[in-house]
């Protein structure tokens, strides 16, 4: 890696910034919220929240880029323009927000060293953000001079056969964008499968205790309804370079099949989907449907570990 000069601050709009944009002025969206809730205490308190946030966060950001003075040049890039920011080999990565923040700039940055910042521990709980704003300079000062601990994280890959990929630093979602069944064609080892189901979750050990968890939760109160125990064993957990797929409700029919529900995938083991859907297939990674790949009839995804990893900066 070339010698860090600049560090990319990434910030993503507060709730309260998203009113002023939908509202033009507090005032009116203070309005909103108080005809909205007909109670005037509740909505002022939810408007002061809003606001409240967004001043801890904008503080946190400025404290960071003061702790930056005589390290390093600094500039703010907003999460909306990740997907087509040019990053350069000599930045480092300051991601200032909670979790999902952290989440959604790893799979952008490509493998830069990333500094994840608590704004506002009061609010958030911060499992992947270490720093806060005021011990972030000697993180900084740490990768500046090759000295940082960084862990990594494994990084899942979707790549369509007209050359198109996307990363998911916790999961990928393969399925229809609206609320109806997906239709495709599974194969997975020696296996192959026509399914018709809600849509299959690809999780990467750091997403295992997240979307996935909650398909886990489902089939224990199945079980608990069926007259089992009402819980897992054990909750499967994918491994370091691996990923774990599980489809969700899959549908048994004359056409469509069910025994391909779940696997691990590995290097080498990649899990393979051509789209069966006319529309509105997609792949989205981490919770954003913004940002997604079209997956249409004439599609076909290859699922496995990303050559890249997530490389998160932890406390020296």
């Amino acid at each position: 890696m070339s010698k860090v000069e600049y560090a990319i601050v990434v910030k993503s709009k507060t709730r309260y910034e998203l009113l002023l944009e939908r509202f033009n002025t507090a005032g009116q969206a203070r309005f909103y919220l108080r005809r909205k809730a007909g109670q005037d205490d509740d909505s002022e308190a939810e408007f002061e929240e809003y606001a409240q946030e967004h001043a801890r966060i904008e503080a946190a950001v400025a404290r960071v880029q003061r702790e930056l003075t005589g390290v390093v040049k600094s500039k703010i890039v907003e999460r909306a323009f990740l997907p087509s920011f040019l990053f350069a080999d000599n930045q480092l990565v300051i991601v200032v927000g909670q979790d999902g923040l952290v989440a959604n700039a790893a799979k952008y940055v490509r493998g830069r060293p990333l500094i994840a910042v608590n704004p506002d521990p009061d609010r958030y709980d911060g499992v992947l953000l270490p720093f806060r704003p005021d011990t972030c300079r000697a993180a900084v000062q740490r990768v500046v001079a090759d000295r940082a601990p960084i862990r990594t994280h494994q990084l899942a890959e979707a790549s369509l056969n007209d050359g198109q990929r996307l990363l998911a630093f916790n999961d990928l979602f393969i399925g229809a964008a609206t609320h109806v069944s997906a239709r495709y064609k599974i194969s997975f080892g020696e296996a192959t499968e026509e399914h018709s189901s809600s849509g299959i979750i690809v999780a990467t050990p750091a997403g295992s205790t997240g979307w996935l968890s909650s398909v886990f939760n489902m089939t224990a109160a199945v079980e608990d309804f069926a007259g089992g125990t009402g819980r897992l064993a054990t909750y499967p957990q994918p491994q370091d370079n691996e990923l774990l797929f599980v489809v969700r409700e899959p549908f048994l029919s004359k056409r469509t099949q069910c025994g391909l529900v779940a696997g691990r995938v590995r290097p080498g083991q990649p899990l393979q989907l051509e789209s069966l859907m006319p529309a509105g297939g997609v792949i989205f990674s981490d919770g954003v449907e913004a940002d997604f790949l079209r997956f249409n009839a004439g599609a076909v995804a290859t699922i496995g570990p990303a050559p890249e990893v997530a490389r998160l900066v932890q406390p020296g």
